[in-house]
């Protein structure tokens, strides 16, 4: 077992551990609240024996009074009203505006009925008194607390959750911005000797068109380079003509389309400037314009729009393709997300992280509809 297979085991480890920890805490409060009524409603008959001892105690044995009036006098917690058998009612532990209401001692009579069963007191086999009684304020505060708790533990779990997926993007951001960086690397040597010969070939008396077709696709090889070893570290952002860049991007994918595919582009004619890395936003034109190609299998149109607002710039990619559903309209831009039979799922996630993380804008799917295409766009803040 590897060492991230260890770091998720110990992780759910701990989620295990901390859903038992929460699951005793939850039975035991619910169990402490239940045997603290019990113990609640045991002094309320006591109480109720208490009255019923006091209104007809002997005279002849002043004990026993004096033990009934004891008890009567230390309920002094539990909020109740008596009702004797002439229905008059008395209240304890109850304010003095409420005490010396009838209607809203009526109105708690019904409420205490609904919370705790009420107490009959019984004199030589006759209803003596029946008392009413609600719930004490330490067992109301109870009574919130495993909700309290339940909601404690949401936020634990959902602390837990983020901290998970930030960690597991963080680990995927770095294997991707490591990949690209290696792809640079990589490439570097082949387009060095590439260079070289070059050079080489013009000595040869070679058709100078043919090497020249070959230095622009070694330089291009420089800028893709470029770019890739751009991932993973901040690149430079210059005010730049947005208008000019993103007409630059297109025209270089145009010219090296099918002629199946059909460009309409629509940009304004002032320049609008922007803070650009030029080589990465390119990249994301050219990423976008290239999706749009593979899902109408080659054949279609690409619709590239550019609205300028006071505060931010718009560019919207519109393909005629197979359309994306609408549940993955956000998990296309998860690395490793990708619905063609061949693909690393890294265009669209990169293209997420120079847009948001590097220019600081948006990307986002627009809209799409199945067999009718799909609109990506981008947002940009312009420079004051």
């Amino acid at each position: 077992m590897n060492f991230n297979s260890n770091k998720s085991v110990l992780r759910w480890i701990m989620i295990g551990f901390a859903v038992v920890i929460t699951s005793l805490i939850l039975w035991n409060t619910y169990d402490f609240f239940q045997k603290l009524k019990e113990t609640e409603r045991k002094n309320i008959r006591e109480f109720g024996l208490a009255v019923t001892e006091l209104a007809n105690q002997s005279l002849d044995d002043p004990d026993i009074g004096m033990l009934g009036l004891t008890v009567a006098e230390n309920t002094t917690t539990v909020p109740m009203i008596v009702e004797n058998y002439k229905g008059e009612l008395k209240s304890r532990n109850l304010p003095e505006e409420i005490a010396h209401n009838d209607e809203e001692l009526q109105r708690l009579i019904s409420i205490y009925s609904q919370e705790n069963e009420p107490i009959v007191t019984q004199f030589e086999g006759k209803p003596f008194t029946t008392i009413y009684y609600g719930n004490s304020e330490v067992v109301n505060k109870i009574k919130y607390y495993p909700m309290a708790l339940v909601v404690i533990m949401l936020l634990f779990f959902s602390l837990i959750w983020f901290f998970y997926r930030s960690t597991k993007a963080s680990e995927q951001n770095k294997l991707w911005a490591g990949m690209a960086k290696e792809s640079a690397h990589q490439i570097g040597t082949p387009l060095s000797s590439l260079v070289g010969w070059t050079h080489i070939l013009r000595e040869e008396e070679i058709d100078p068109t043919y090497i020249e077709e070959m230095e622009k696709d070694i330089n291009r090889l420089k800028v893709i380079t470029d770019r890739f070893s751009k991932i993973g570290s901040i690149p430079t952002l210059k005010e730049q003509d947005i208008v000019a860049k993103t007409k630059e991007a297109v025209d270089y994918i145009s010219t090296r389309s099918s002629k199946l595919v059909q460009f309409q582009v629509d940009l304004p004619d002032q320049p609008i400037m922007v803070r650009l890395n030029e080589p990465l936003y390119a990249w994301v034109i050219e990423n976008l314009i290239k999706n749009g190609i593979d899902a109408m299998k080659g054949k279609g149109r690409i619709e590239v729009f550019l609205r300028a607002e006071v505060f931010q710039v718009f560019i919207s990619i519109t393909d005629t393709g197979k359309g994306i559903p609408k549940n993955q309209w956000k998990q296309v831009f998860t690395p490793g997300f990708t619905t063609k039979k061949r693909g690393w799922g890294l265009g669209l996630s990169l293209a997420r992280r120079i847009i948001k993380d590097y220019h600081k804008g948006k990307i986002r799917v627009a809209d799409s509809k199945k067999d009718r295409g799909t609109t990506f766009e981008i947002q940009l803040n312009r420079v004051d």
